[in-house]
């Protein structure tokens, strides 16, 4: 009973707080800053990165066709995979009932590039030109098989749904230097591979038990940037100011009455859609670059919806101070047609990855911003269907690449075995790659927590993770 009384006057003293003086001081703080405001406590050291730009690559693009050289694989090209090397792995329904494993060797051509001497593979002739700015990582490993669970693993530290996405835990921790546009942007586009992709769901960018204001917003890749920006006919700026105006006053009274956080979220939401009807036209009116941005990024990028154009408005984004920039390229699934798809994927993305890397060197961006790219999981050194015809999932090791705030360029870290079936140094565990990211935005992910159904729950999740510190400059 005294529990109850204790918490009867606690509700009474936060609704009657709300009304007055507490509750003007926390809306006047939303009102001023409606999109500025991370936690006070952070960041928790000086941070290398200011903002992120994670090329997310759905599908689970190749590390042995495009990072992972591995000359054994070419030489016995064809013969079964030992069994000492596939060992009790479980693999997917797809080809569990294969009654043999032939080892398929990379469908490119692998050499030696930069003044670092990195492999890569043919099929990204672009990407082969910054390895000295980026630091490729081939000892990745995740639990999960499926495209769904491991999606869901990478983007939010968990294989169930309904955890806040990285993006969202960003947004939270450190607020937007940008008052005029989310701090938390995502852009997709469908691949020249598998067609149509894997789906891709908005919960992957959702803010779970966070709150709704740092889910990411999703910037359409035709006409308006997002719906309904645009007024409609007859309604003009002052109009609307004044409809918000209104709105507001209406929100304010029922947040006196019952001082939900929720409706501050939607007075903060509403004012940011209000001055994203000027800022995300501007972000996505190409009219401004000059011709050598497009032979940089490919004639690609002048088309709304592409890959090119995606990496383009990031890095418009990225001048701007959005925190967190995400593109999802749909189309990595490669169970078939290896050759073809892989390709056109490469030709779908490497020359604007690359050219993002660059492009905001150029500019002086790429010393604090942390670019990411890689997918959920990499692909089997066997062969599903006939030799060379595709490869099933692989979570026990693929690839990633990182450049930018905090990384060190022209470095391969970690190794698997001769059939880049197995990690055989340093491995790099999901979990290590989110930790390593918050700390380049100057995060303790260890610190960094959210107090939800009695747990301080954290992007890395309650098992050991650690940041890679051997990737950091």
């Amino acid at each position: 009973m005294t529990d109850s009384i204790f918490s009867l006057n606690r509700r009474s003293f936060l609704t009657t707080a709300a009304s007055g003086s507490l509750g003007g001081m926390a809306l006047g703080s939303l009102m001023a800053k409606p999109n500025a405001l991370g936690q006070p406590n952070l960041p928790h050291f000086p941070a290398k990165a200011k903002r992120v730009i994670y090329l997310f690559m759905s599908g689970g693009p190749s590390h042995i066709d495009l990072l992972d050289y591995k000359p054994t694989m070419i030489e016995r090209h064809g013969e079964e995979l030992p069994d000492s090397v596939r060992g009790t792995q479980r693999v997917t329904g797809m080809t569990a009932k294969q009654s043999s494993f032939p080892v398929c060797g990379s469908l490119g051509k692998f050499a030696q590039h930069g003044q670092s001497g990195t492999w890569m593979s043919d099929l990204l002739p672009y990407t082969s030109k910054i390895v000295d700015d980026i630091a490729v990582v081939n000892s990745m490993h995740t639990e999960a098989i499926n495209h769904d669970p491991g999606i869901t693993y990478i983007n939010t530290g968990s294989q169930i749904p309904g955890q806040p996405s990285a993006g969202a835990w960003a947004s939270y921790g450190l607020g937007s230097e940008n008052r005029n546009m989310p701090s938390y942007v995502v852009l997709l586009s469908q691949g020249n591979g598998k067609n149509p992709g894997q789906p891709i769901f908005s919960r992957l960018w959702g803010s779970g038990f966070l709150p709704s204001s740092h889910q990411g917003v999703l910037l359409r890749s035709a006409d308006d940037p997002v719906l309904y920006l645009k007024d409609p006919p007859g309604i003009s700026r002052q109009n609307r100011r004044a409809q918000l105006d209104d709105l507001a006053s209406l929100n304010r009274l029922k947040y006196q009455s019952s001082g939900d956080p929720e409706i501050e979220t939607r007075i903060a939401q509403y004012e940011m859609a209000f001055r994203m009807q000027a800022a995300a036209p501007e972000i996505a009116d190409l009219s401004d670059e000059p011709e050598s941005t497009f032979a940089l990024y490919g004639e690609e990028a002048r088309q709304p919806g592409t890959y090119a154009y995606n990496c383009l408005l990031s890095r418009r984004m990225a001048e701007r101070d959005v925190r967190f920039i995400q593109l999802f390229h749909r189309g990595w699934d490669q169970h078939g047609s290896l050759q073809r798809d892989l390709s056109a994927q490469c030709k779908d993305t490497d020359q604007a990855s690359a050219a993002l890397v660059t492009d905001l060197k150029q500019r002086g961006l790429l010393k604090d911003t942390l670019v990411i790219w890689g997918g959920e999981f990499g692909r089997t050194a066997y062969s599903q269907g006939g030799l060379g015809n595709g490869r099933d999932h692989h979570g026990r090791s693929f690839s990633m690449w990182m450049a930018g705030g905090g990384i060190k360029g022209g470095i391969t870290y970690g190794a698997t075995d001769d059939y880049a079936y197995n990690i055989a140094k340093d491995p790099v565990h999901i979990r290590d790659l989110n930790a390593t990211m918050l700390h380049c935005l100057g995060i303790d992910h260890e610190r960094f927590t959210y107090r939800f159904q009695g747990l301080e729950q954290r992007l890395t999740g309650v098992e050991h993770a650690h940041v890679v510190k051997g990737v950091l400059s």
